[in-house]
C-alpha cells in the first residue's frame, strides 16, 4: 500500500497536480512552444525546442495515409483527428497514463511536427525522442529526406 501512495504522490508532483484527462485539446500545430521544456516543434527557432525540418520526398508528398499509419505505430498512440493535411495523435504513457499531443501538418513539401506534454514542466526528453522515432520511420520508408545532420 505504501508503494501505491508513493506512486500517486510522485504522479501529482510530476504533473503539477493537473488532471491530463480534463485538459481539452485545441489545434496548436502552428503555435510556438511555451517556455516549459516539454515541447518540440519544427516551427521553433529556439534551440531548446527546435526540430530539424521534415522534408518530404516525392513519394512522401503522395503518401499521406501511410504517414498517418506510421505515426499510429508510435508506442501509446491513438489517432483522434485527421483530415487531408493534418492529424492529431494522443500518446498515453504506459506507467502513469500521462497524455502527450503529437500533431503533424503537411505544408507544401514539408511536414510541420509538434509534440507536447499536456501537463508538467519537463518531459525528460520524451517528446523529442518521439519526434525522432517518427522521423526514423519516415526516413526508412523513404517518405522524407534524412536531414538529421542539423539536429
Amino acid at each position: 500500500m505504501k508503494i501505491v501512495g508513493f506512486i500517486t504522490a510522485l504522479s501529482g508532483l510530476i504533473t503539477g497536480c493537473a488532471d491530463p484527462q480534463s485538459t481539452p485539446w485545441q489545434r496548436q500545430i502552428d503555435t510556438p512552444c511555451d517556455n516549459k521544456s516539454h515541447c518540440v516543434s519544427t516551427i521553433e527557432q529556439r534551440e531548446k525546442f527546435k526540430l530539424a525540418p521534415f522534408m518530404l520526398t516525392p513519394k512522401g508528398i503522395q503518401s499521406w495515409a501511410e504517414i498517418i499509419a506510421l505515426a499510429q505505430t508510435l508506442p501509446g498512440a491513438k489517432l483522434v483527428e485527421h483530415d487531408d493535411r493534418y492529424f492529431h495523435i494522443e500518446v498515453r504513457s504506459a506507467v502513469f497514463g500521462f497524455i502527450d499531443d503529437f500533431e503533424v501538418k503537411q505544408q507544401a513539401q514539408q511536414l510541420h511536427v509538434r509534440s507536447i506534454s499536456r501537463s508538467g514542466y519537463s518531459d525528460f526528453g520524451v517528446n523529442r525522442k518521439r519526434a525522432q522515432q517518427f522521423r526514423s520511420l519516415l526516413v526508412k520508408q523513404q517518405l522524407i529526406h534524412d536531414t538529421t545532420t542539423s539536429n
